[in-house]
């Protein structure tokens, strides 16, 4: 509910970013892998998929994709930083519990949050009918 009414939006887009964290750990892929599904786990998603790979000299990027939408991460261990967006659709998944999970994972001495409201809609406009397909 938003507002005493139906949510007017098609998901939550948290932008979330971490400094000062452990540099060791925002190198291993397996660790960020597990890091990032225990946050979609932690904040109350469906996993779906999930791809993750490590960069050379450093660095990790990864996607855990959700039934939700999904929640991806992009590391920088030279600069001890960490970069996550968790995106959801509905308002089953708590992302500010997943960010609060990885600040603690990521042992990050300073972090923001911020939340978006993506896909402002008119709720009284919804199509009548499936979209069509262009060329079908």
């Amino acid at each position: 509910m938003l507002n005493g009414k139906e949510n007017n939006y098609l998901g939550k887009h948290a932008i979330a970013e971490f400094y000062e964290c452990n540099v060791n750990l925002l190198d291993n892929v397996e660790k960020i892998e597990e890091l990032l599904t225990n946050a979609a786990i932690e904040c109350g998603a469906t996993i779906v998929e999930k791809c993750f790979h490590r960069f050379s000299p450093y660095g990790v990027s990864g996607v855990v994709i959700i039934a939700e939408s999904h929640i991806s991460v992009h590391t920088w261990p030279e600069y001890a930083y960490a970069a996550v967006d968790l995106f959801t659709c509905g308002v089953s998944c708590n992302t500010k519990r997943a960010y609060d999970y990885l600040v603690k994972a990521f042992n990050s001495k300073k972090s923001s949050y911020n939340e978006l409201q993506r896909g402002l809609l008119d709720i009284n406009n919804k199509l009548k009918e499936e979209p069509f397909v262009i060329g079908v």
